[in-house]
């Protein structure tokens, strides 16, 4: 079974044009992206359910490697052959891993990615090992505790200290449609604790590579300038830049796709 997805493709797109194909963060959905659509034209988009989520609910990965397989079989099954992945969060890792897959490889139609807030892996073992632990325990609640209560929780994490109560509220009703054993599922499946460290992988791509980060997100900020990222802010936003300032996050995309091969390689 092949993931859930839904394609816009605006009427003065060429059949040549590449996919922008969107893989929202963990506890999202497909439709995640739509304020950031029609403010993209020039490309075909390809909105998708991961795993446990959306109407891909039913679909279950087990890990790393599951997953990769889900996504080439769904790209397979919408005949995509040349296309862009762009990843929020848990889509950015994802993102990642698939196209370190292929380092050294032909990319199979993957024009190159970009990840919005997605760790690029733990370089320590003792790291990982706490960080599976601290999963576990969101897995733990994810299925134990009434949903709500755990997504307030959830969104009063440091990563979203940029969230007012209001739009904390936002997201907590938004996210309490989600099934949440499916979400404990693929937390664990796709923890950063069993995920490789993709930095040096993602370089020997060879692939374009931008990484888009809310200039409020301090920790991703920093992320990027300690692994030497290639960075590319948007303003007014934090974590969910995508979500906070769609114009700006729009603009860096148009941005970084259009430039020439050479100056994308560059970063």
């Amino acid at each position: 079974m092949s993931l859930h997805c839904q394609r816009i493709t605006p009427p003065d797109v060429t059949p040549e044009t590449p996919l922008l194909v969107l893989l929202h963060g963990l506890l999202g959905r497909g439709d995640d992206w739509q304020a950031l659509c029609p403010l993209l034209p020039e490309w075909p988009i390809l909105q998708v359910d991961l795993p446990g989520h959306g109407a891909s609910t039913r679909v279950r990965v087990r890990d790393f490697s599951e997953m990769r397989q889900q996504l080439a079989l769904t790209l397979r099954a919408q005949g995509i052959t040349r296309y862009w992945l762009i990843g929020y969060s848990l889509g950015g890792r994802i993102a990642m891993d698939f196209a370190a897959s292929r380092a050294g490889e032909p990319a199979e139609g993957l024009c190159g990615l970009l990840v919005e807030g997605g760790n690029p892996g733990l370089p320590e073992e003792a790291e990982r090992q706490a960080r599976r632990e601290h999963d576990a325990r969101w897995s733990w609640r994810f299925r134990h505790d009434p949903l709500s209560a755990v997504l307030a929780d959830w969104y009063r994490q440091g990563v979203f200290a940029d969230l007012d109560d209001e739009a904390r509220q936002t997201l907590v009703s938004l996210r309490s449609r989600n099934d949440a054993v499916a979400v404990a599922d693929m937390l664990e499946a796709t923890s950063l604790g069993r995920q490789p460290w993709l930095v040096d992988a993602v370089c020997r791509s060879g692939l374009p590579f931008g990484y888009l980060c809310g200039i409020q997100d301090q920790k991703f900020q920093a992320i990027a300038q300690t692994y030497r990222l290639p960075l590319l802010s948007v303003a007014r936003a934090g974590h969910n830049a995508h979500r906070a300032n769609p114009a700006g996050y729009a603009q860096q995309i148009r941005r970084f796709i259009t430039l020439p091969d050479a100056l994308q390689a560059q970063g």
